[in-house]
């Protein structure tokens, strides 16, 4: 089996200026590291326990099966929070039938995020 020590999800956005300000400026991820110089500079955000890299440029944007899952406090706040900084809310936070609050929001490339929340009672706040 193979050790993993860390991990990071690699994104390489159409327009990687929009994108830096889409993770950094309106979801207000820090940044962990910047490397390179230029419009194309690679930049890595904290994200939970990972990492997210935007580097490079892209003619394409993203397949549609990839897709981002980010684990918040409050789903409500964030969603007032995004709405408050222009990002558009594909869909705001409803309980699903498995028990999460989830809401979705896109990147600019259309990289389907899904913001969500684990209420108190749900099997993921408790490991065995």
């Amino acid at each position: 089996m193979v050790h993993v020590l860390s991990s990071r999800i690699l994104l390489t956005p159409t327009d990687p200026e929009r994108s830096r300000a889409f993770y950094g400026r309106d979801l207000g991820l820090a940044v962990y590291r910047e490397f390179g110089t230029g419009p194309d500079r690679g930049t890595v955000y904290f994200l939970g326990g990972g990492y997210l890299e935007l580097s490079g440029r892209s003619d394409a944007p993203a397949s549609p099966a990839v897709r981002l899952w980010l684990q918040v406090a409050d789903a409500a706040a964030a969603h007032a929070e995004l709405a408050s900084r222009g990002v558009e809310i594909l869909r705001p936070p409803a309980r699903e039938p498995w028990g999460l609050i989830e809401m979705w929001i896109a990147d600019p490339d259309g990289t389907r995020i899904a913001v969500v929340e684990v209420p108190q009672g749900h099997p993921l706040r408790y490991r065995p």
